[in-house]
């Protein structure tokens, strides 16, 4: 493992530092990175130096080392300009005060470079003057400590670089097994390269306790400890350290020292190490900016959630830590803190907020809530006629609703306003929405995602119809008149006129399409014929028809001629033979007609066999339909009966014996060959002298 030890030895500035004598030797630990400038030799000249190597000291550093493995052992020293660099190492396991001869050393002159050390080709233990300044390698043992001092006889501070070389491998703290972390310097890189970190101060100058840093830079590894100085000799050194908060700027450069304590021997080589770095400081006081913050008014009412994290009041610092109060008293007291400002509910107004980068720097800005510009909606009526189907319903195009002149609004539609709020149970399509009276909410959103709620009242424009148009009767072979009457802005009927009545309109079912505005509805209406009257039957008593009729329309009105008529349903006098009876009813209708036959009366029968009025015969009457004759005494009983048995024809006999001498009383009906089968009733009297 090859190991490095960078010796800067840099401005004539540093020549007042503090020297290094051998009981103050810096370790020199695996490949720690050291940076000591002597001005001149340590607190004690040390003597002797070698016994002719080195005489005296000029600008010396001393320096001591342990081997943590065997093996063999090389450096060289690189001086950084032209200078002459004399050398001697002593050991193993020498004191101070007792060094003895060293083992290795050089006060070559060397010309050109100036570089010498030991190296594994030299055989010479000692280089004098005039030699090449190289001697010959060491061999080390694991735990042997050596002292080596450097010493610059040309007297000025040009530095050189001292590079470690060979098998071997010198003790150092600064490894994973002891050290499981890496050390992490403090603040942040350097925009110049190379530079050192920059930690972050507030204002400048500015007071500074610097073990505010120490945790950080140890990073959880045990037993090291860190220290602060102002030059680099001290934090190689340990000397001054900066123990209690000091007054810095950001002109200064500042070192830190890390060293190991061993915890079992606190004498050991490792606990002599140690591990340097630099860093300065930077003004890191920031500026907040007022910021606003708009959201949506939504419908109204009167608040918004506003998310005040969001408001990017110190965009240089993402980190910084933001801490919100709803008035300035109570950011400066760190009461009544808003502790949900994702999700903030608040009216217009101002909000503060302390902004705190993690370096402690501080400021304050202001939010202010605000509402997008509002935008007008008004409450709209949608009209539109009835579904003839559902005359209680109609076909709505909600689109067509005006309620916003807002360019680019987005409108959707719902049953109620928590489903518009909620986005729930949107009416779609819009624009063929099927509803009965009643009403709409709008959801109106602009650009800027905000909303508003508006009522859209729905009315179904009922049907209007005709109060004049009716239905009507009339006789089959009238016409009549339909009038829908006055108020209308059209017609349109089923024969395909347009005008308000239409006239000899028969028997039949018609409509018409009545124009009320842009509504049309269709009303119905019928013309019925009339009900003609039905004779019921005919009574014939002697010359008197009484004629019954049923149906048709009273008052009615008869004839016996079709000419002169009579409110009575009665005729006298009615000659024998055949008669017409007329039978209107009150829509003077033509009259229905049933033929009458007044039968030739035979009121005395002597059925003793002389051929003269032997039997009551009604034969003549054989061509009507159910025709019967039946005989009944004084008492009603029927005594006999004569139909097409026995040719409608009676003898005076019961049961095959002749009847008693007395009136008998009968009755003839049948059914009129017509096309009501009118029925007939004539009755009357007969004396039966039956004589032996």
């Amino acid at each position: 493992m090859k190991k490095t030890l960078l010796i800067f030895l840099s401005i004539l500035a540093q020549m007042f530092y503090a020297q290094s004598d051998c009981t103050s030797a810096l370790a020199v630990c695996g490949n720690s990175s050291l940076s000591y400038t002597p001005s001149g030799f340590g607190n004690t000249q040390e003597s002797p130096l070698g016994n002719g190597c080195l005489s005296t000291e000029h600008f010396s550093v001393w320096y001591t080392f342990t081997a943590s493995t065997s093996g063999t052992l090389t450096f060289l020293i690189t001086p950084n300009a032209q200078a002459d660099y004399d050398w001697a190492v002593f050991g193993p396991n020498k004191a101070c005060g007792s060094l003895g001869t060293p083992i290795r050393c050089s006060y070559a002159a060397p010309s050109g470079t100036g570089l010498t050390g030991l190296n594994m080709t030299a055989t010479d233990t000692t280089e004098g003057a005039g030699g090449d300044g190289f001697v010959k390698y060491l061999d080390v043992i694991a735990g042997e400590t050596y002292y080596l001092i450097v010493d610059n006889f040309s007297a000025n501070a040009n530095g050189f670089v001292l590079s470690w070389g060979g098998t071997a491998t010198l003790s150092s703290p600064f490894n994973s097994t002891i050290q499981p972390n890496p050390f992490i310097p403090p603040g942040t890189a350097n925009p110049t390269p190379g530079g050192p970190n920059e930690v972050i101060i507030c204002t400048d100058p500015a007071v500074f306790d610097f073990s505010t840093l120490t945790s950080g830079i140890i990073n959880n590894n045990p037993n090291f400890t860190v220290s602060y100085h102002t030059n680099p000799n001290d934090a190689l050194t340990g000397n001054n350290p900066i123990t209690t908060p000091q007054t810095v700027s950001t002109t200064a450069v500042y070192y830190y020292s890390i060293s190991y304590l061993d915890p079992a021997n606190p004498n050991s080589a490792i606990s002599k190490c140690k591990q340097t770095g630099t860093f300065k400081f930077k003004q890191g006081n920031i500026s907040a900016t007022d910021v606003t913050l708009t959201e949506c008014n939504n419908n109204n009412q009167g608040t918004a959630v506003f998310d005040l994290s969001s408001a990017n009041v110190l965009p240089t610092d993402p980190t910084a830590i933001k801490k919100y109060y709803p008035t300035m008293a109570d950011l400066n007291a760190g009461t009544n803190e808003i502790t949900n400002p994702y999700n903030f509910t608040s009216s217009t107004g101002k909000i503060y907020v302390k902004v705190e980068t993690l370096q402690g720097c501080s400021d304050v800005a202001e939010i202010t809530l605000a509402f997008y510009a509002d935008f007008t909606v008004t409450e709209a009526t949608l009209r539109s006629c009835f579904i003839e189907t559902n005359p209680s319903t109609a076909l709505f195009n909600l689109n067509t609703a005006a309620v916003t002149t807002l360019a680019g609004a987005v409108k959707t539609y719902y049953p109620s306003v928590a489903d518009a709020i909620n986005g729930t149970n949107e009416i779609l399509p819009a624009t063929t929405y099927i509803a009965p009276n009643g009403v709409v909410f709008v959801k109106v959103t602009d650009a800027n995602g905000c909303y508003k709620i508006v009522k859209v009242t729905l009315i179904v424009l009922p049907p209007v119809y005709s109060s004049v148009l009716e239905d009507k009767i009339i006789c089959m072979e009238d016409t009549t008149t339909l009038d829908a009457g006055p108020g209308f802005t059209g017609y349109k009927w089923s024969t395909g006129a347009t005008t308000q009545s239409i006239t000899d309109v028969t028997v039949g079912t018609y409509w018409v399409e009545l124009k009320t505005g842009d509504c049309i509805a269709r009303q119905a209406v019928k013309v019925y014929p009339s009900e003609q009257p039905v004779i019921s039957n005919i009574d014939i008593t002697n010359t008197t028809i009484t004629v019954n009729v049923l149906g048709g329309a009273a008052p009615y009105k008869y004839s016996i001629d079709g000419i002169n008529w009579q409110d009575s349903n009665i005729f006298n006098n009615i000659p024998r033979g055949d008669h017409t009876v007329y039978v209107k009813d009150g829509y003077d209708c033509d009259p229905i007609t049933v033929t009458v036959v007044v039968p030739n009366l035979i009121n005395v029968i002597t059925p003793n066999g002389d051929g003269v009025n032997d039997v009551i015969d009604y034969s003549a009457l054989a061509g009507k339909q159910n025709l019967i004759l039946s005989i009944f005494d004084r008492y009603g009983v029927k005594v006999a009966q004569a139909d097409k048995t026995n040719g409608f024809k009676w003898d005076g006999t019961t049961g095959g014996k002749k009847v008693s001498t007395g009136t008998y009383w009968y009755s003839v009906t049948w059914n009129e060959n017509d096309k009501k089968n009118t029925p007939f009733k004539f009755s009357g009297w007969v004396m039966v002298k039956n004589r032996d």
